[in-house]
C-alpha cells in the first residue's frame, strides 16, 4: 500500500512537470547573426537572520510540553539525540507540565517571558489564544528562510491540511508536533453475517447497519443485550464536529462566528437522536467502548487511531477473528473526518538566537527519519509524507493505521477560533445532554439555541 501510494504521487508529481512542446517544424537554414551567451552569476541565498553559525554554540532552549507515555519517553530520548548529534551546539531540555489545560495554565501565570520556555507543544486552539495575546512567534519567516528553512520539497512533504491549523493568512503560528483523528469503526465480519457485503457511506446506510444490529440482538434469547448492538454514542467534540459536516452544518457561520442553529446541524442531531429513540444506538457507561466492540456488543463505535492497538488487544482477548474496519463519519451530504492534535509553539522572546535555535530542534524533530520514530511509537500520523516509505513493516504489522493514513486528504480542521478551546467541551456537554437526558428530537433546535447564547459568550 506504502509503494502505491508514492508511485501514484510520483506520476502525479511528474505529469505535472512535463514541459509543453511547440509543434515540430523545418529549422531556418539561412544565416542569422547571434550572439554567444553571456554568463550570469548564480545568486548567493542570504538568510533573513543577522545570526552566524558561531553564535548558535552555546544556546540552550527549554520545551515545555503535556505528552506522558510512549511519547513523552522517546521525546526524552529524541532530545538526548539532538543534544549529542546538532552542529550547532544546541542544547535542548524538556519539562513535563500535566495536562494540556495545565499547561496553558502555567503559561498563562508565568507573566515574566524570562519563567517561560522557548517551545511549547500545545494544543492548536490554545496557540490561538496566544495568536490574539500577541505572544505567539509567526514561524513563517523562519520556514521560508532561504539558508535556515524547509526547501520547496520539505514545505510539501507534510500534509497541507496538517499545516492549515495553525495558519493564519500569511502567518503559520505554530507547526504540527502531532496529529490524529477520530473516526468511525466497523466490524465488518458481523457487518457481512447481517448481510451487508460492504461499509456504510452514507447516513442512511450506517442507520440501516446500526438497526439490523439491535435486531439481532432482540432476536436472540438474552435480555439484557436488547439494547445494545448498534452505534455507541460518543460525544468527543471531533466526532459530534464531524456528525455535523457530514450532513453540511458547522459550528460556525460564513462570517466565521458561532452559529450552531442551522437546518443542517439540526438534521444531524435529529436523525442521531432518532437512532438512539430506536434502540439503533445506546450509551455505555465503561471507560472505553473496546471490550464492547469486540464482544460484538456494538457493530460501530468510534475512535481515534492511537486507539487502535488496544482495540486490537481486546480483540484478541476475546478470542475474536472479526475484521474490523476504519470509516469517515457518514452523513446525508458526505463523509468527514477532523484531525487534530498538538502543535510546536515559539513565544516571542527578544533572544534571537534562542529563536533560530529553537527553530532548527523542531524543523529536525520534522525529519522523515524522526517521523517514522515517532509513528511507530505513538500510532498517530506521520507528519512528513516521504515517512511513508520508512514504515512499510509498520503498516503491515498495524493495517488500520494505514487505513487512517489513507484518509489524510480528507481530513478537515477544527475551528480556528481563540475560544474553540472552550467551546469545543459546549459541544461535546450539549451532545452528551440530548441522549444522557433523552430529550426528544423536536428539541434539538432548542438545546442548540441555549449552545449559541453560551458560545457567543464564551467568545467574546
Amino acid at each position: 500500500m506504502v509503494k502505491i501510494r508514492i508511485f501514484l504521487l510520483l506520476v502525479f508529481l511528474l505529469s505535472a512537470c512535463q514541459p509543453s512542446y511547440p509543434p515540430l517544424v523545418p529549422p531556418d537554414t539561412s544565416a542569422t547573426a547571434t550572439k554567444s551567451p553571456q554568463p550570469t552569476a548564480t545568486p548567493i541565498p542570504v538568510s533573513n537572520f543577522d545570526i552566524e553559525v558561531t553564535d548558535l554554540n552555546g544556546v540552550e532552549i527549554e520545551i515545555w510540553h503535556a505528552w506522558f507515555g510512549a511519547s513523552a519517553a522517546l521525546f526524552d530520548l529524541q532530545i538526548d539525540e539532538f543534544n549529542k548529534e546538532n552542529p550547532w551546539g544546541i542544547t535542548a531540555s524538556a519539562t513535563y507540565q500535566g495536562s494540556y489545560n495545565m499547561l496553558f495554565n502555567v503559561i498563562a501565570n508565568s507573566q515574566d517571558s524570562v519563567e517561560r520556555p522557548q517551545i511549547i507543544i500545545a494544543l492548536s486552539e490554545q496557540a490561538s489564544v496566544w495568536r490574539e495575546l500577541g505572544t505567539a512567534k509567526n514561524l513563517s519567516p523562519y520556514i521560508d528562510d532561504p539558508i535556515w528553512g524547509f526547501t520547496t520539497a520539505e514545505k510539501t512533504d507534510i500534509p497541507s491540511v496538517f499545516l492549515a491549523q495553525d495558519q493564519y493568512d500569511d502567518e503559520q503560528i505554530a507547526i504540527p508536533a502531532q496529529r490524529t483523528a477520530r473516526f468511525l469503526l466497523y466490524n465488518k465480519t458481523w457487518g457481512e453475517e447481517l448481510g451487508f457485503d460492504s461499509p456504510p457511506l452514507s447516513f442512511d446506510e450506517f442507520e440501516d447497519r446500526a438497526c439490523s444490529a439491535n435486531k439481532s440482538k432482540l432476536a436472540d434469547e438474552e435480555l439484557e443485550n436488547d439494547g445494545k448492538g448498534g452505534w455507541i454514542v460518543d460525544h468527543d467534540s471531533t466526532a459530534v464536529l464531524a456528525w455535523l459536516r457530514s450532513f453540511g452544518g458547522d459550528p460556525l457561520d460564513e462570517n466565521n462566528t458561532y452559529q450552531f442553529i442551522s437546518d443542517e446541524n439540526i438534521n444531524a442531531l435529529k436523525n442521531l437522536k432518532k437512532l438512539y429513540d430506536q434502540g439503533c444506538a445506546w450509551l455505555s457507561t465503561a471507560d472505553t467502548p473496546y471490550e464492547q466492540f469486540a464482544m460484538r456488543s456494538a457493530l460501530f463505535i468510534s475512535a481515534s487511531m492511537e486507539e487502535f492497538p488496544e482495540i486490537d488487544r481486546e480483540f484478541a482477548k476475546a478470542n475474536n477473528h472479526d475484521e474490523w474496519t476504519v470509516l469517515a463519519f457518514p452523513g446525508s451530504e458526505k463523509s468527514a473526518i477532523v484531525t487534530y492534535g498538538s502543535s510546536y509553539t515559539l513565544l516571542e522572546r527578544e533572544d534571537d538566537e534562542e529563536a533560530l535555535a529553537s527553530w532548527l530542534f523542531i524543523k529536525w524533530m520534522l525529519t522523515p527519519e524522526n517521523q517514522a520514530k515517532f509513528t511507530k511509537s505513538t500510532a498517530l500520523f506521520p507528519l512528513r509524507i516521504s515517512s511513508l516509505e520508512l514504515l512499510s513493516d509498520y503498516e503491515k504489522d498495524n493495517p488500520h493505521w494505514g487505513q487512517a493514513v489513507d484518509f489524510i486528504s480528507q481530513t478537515e480542521i477544527q475551528p480556528q477560533l481563540a475560544s474553540w478551546h472552550k467551546v469545543h467541551y459546549l459541544l461535546e456537554d450539549g451532545f452528551e445532554y440530548i441522549f444522557r437526558f433523552d430529550v426528544q428530537a423536536g428539541s434539538v433546535a432548542a438545546i442548540l439555541a441555549e449552545m449559541n447564547k453560551t458560545a457567543q459568550a464564551l467568545s467574546e
